[in-house]
């Protein structure tokens, strides 16, 4: 069984959804939540098949470097697109 404040906070999140949002409000909120931008305009999601050692050569570089498999796909296009 949940606990009274979890029952609370559910019948709040009701009773705003049924009165209806703030969409200026939602809008004005939305530049402080979310991933952190990577350039001028929205990021786009491009999709790639990668063959299994690919994929494990991508995750162990990755984990030497710290960071993630997006950001090593990143920046080996930019420099991939630089040297062109």
């Amino acid at each position: 069984m949940t606990d009274e404040p979890d029952k609370i906070a559910a019948l709040a999140a009701e009773a705003e959804a049924e009165a209806g949002y703030d969409v200026a409000q939602l809008r004005a909120r939305r530049g402080k939540r979310g991933r952190p931008a990577l350039g001028s305009a929205p990021a786009e999601v491009e999709s790639v098949r990668l063959d299994p050692e690919l994929r494990q050569e991508l995750a162990e570089r990755a984990r030497h470097d710290g960071t993630t498999t997006s950001e090593v796909i990143r920046e080996a296009l930019r420099r991939f697109l630089r040297a062109a």
